[in-house]
């Protein structure tokens, strides 16, 4: 069974960076395939919210509450995906999910903590 795994969360001050990671343990698609490649995120008592999604149109597409701050890129040829996150703030604090959407399936990350001090 194809497993995603994350890397890159832990604890920053408000205002600081983070770069994660999510790659999968094989091969999902090939580069010229159609899928699409997100980040999600769930905070303690609150509902898991999609934060960036990239597909393989190259299109994007970000939550209002990280506009200018996250960005979300991918490694087709690594079935890999990154999500760059920049003036973090407490309001960020949460597990971050990847996930990937390829020929009708879903395939998610175990999660990563990202835990922003004010």
């Amino acid at each position: 069974q194809v497993q995603l795994v994350e890397s890159g969360g832990g604890l920053v001050q408000a205002g600081g960076s983070l770069t994660l990671s999510c790659a999968p343990s094989e091969t999902i698609f090939s580069v010229n395939s159609i899928y699409a490649m997100a980040w999600y995120r769930q905070a303690p008592g609150k509902q898991r919210e999609r934060v960036a999604l990239i597909n393989s149109s190259e299109f994007t597409n970000y939550a209002d509450s990280v506009k200018g701050r996250f960005t979300i890129a991918k490694d087709a040829a690594q079935n890999t995906v990154y999500l760059q996150l920049n003036n973090l703030k407490p309001e960020d604090t949460a597990v971050y999910y990847c996930n990937i959407q390829y020929m009708g399936r879903n395939y998610w990350g175990q999660g990563t903590q990202v835990s922003v001090s004010s």
